[in-house]
């Protein structure tokens, strides 16, 4: 564990075996509260976040992409509003008074976004509510009996099989990758339209 702003950081990084230097990369930094969990089986988006979450050992949970689209810098915001009981989820918002997006997202992600949201509309009051930048207890995160996210409707799924009433979102600037290829293709979009409907 490692302080950083006040708070004591456990990082996972879950990589499907994607052989594009993440684990060279992650050793060469030898910090000892940074892991890469190399992935063989059961690949994808959805699997490899609740794989990850059921192996993190702190109290406040966060999920957030590597690729730098979400701020790092807003994750103690995310845990505050989650430690002081104000929410029992929190999300970091690219659809909220204050936040931002980069201009250069391209018109298919943004309307891909915009449709997935209508689409989550009857379950849920929340701006961003396919969000991938997200922060939960983990005492609510084990009220799920079973988690089986399809697509990256992660969040929504979670919201819902935790029974969280009090949601909150924190705006974010939401940037373009910096690294590596999206995960969000049009076969995972496809997965998660059909599981909505």
């Amino acid at each position: 564990m490692r302080d950083i702003s006040g708070l004591d950081i456990d990082l996972l990084i879950m990589d499907d075996n994607s052989r594009d230097g993440s684990a060279e990369f992650v050793e060469s930094l030898r910090l000892p509260w940074v892991q890469l969990v190399t992935r063989t089986t059961d690949r994808g988006l959805s699997p490899s976040v609740v794989d990850g979450l059921r192996r993190a050992r702190g109290d406040v949970l966060i999920v957030m992409d590597a690729d730098l689209s979400h701020p790092p810098e807003k994750v103690p915001e995310l845990v505050r509003a989650v430690a002081t009981g104000d929410a029992d989820f929190v999300i970091g918002s690219r659809y909220v008074a204050g936040a931002t997006t980069d201009e250069n997202r391209g018109l298919f992600r943004w309307l891909n976004s915009k449709v997935a949201t209508l689409i989550a509309r009857p379950l849920t009051t929340a701006k961003d509510p396919m969000a991938g930048f997200f922060a939960l207890r983990r005492q609510t995160l084990d009220q799920a009996p079973y988690l089986n996210p399809v697509g990256y409707k992660i969040a929504l799924e979670f919201r819902v099989k935790c029974n969280c009433r009090k949601v909150a979102e924190v705006p974010i600037h939401f940037a373009d990758r910096q690294f590596g290829e999206s995960k969000l293709s049009f076969k995972e979009q496809m997965k998660t339209r059909e599981s909505l409907k």
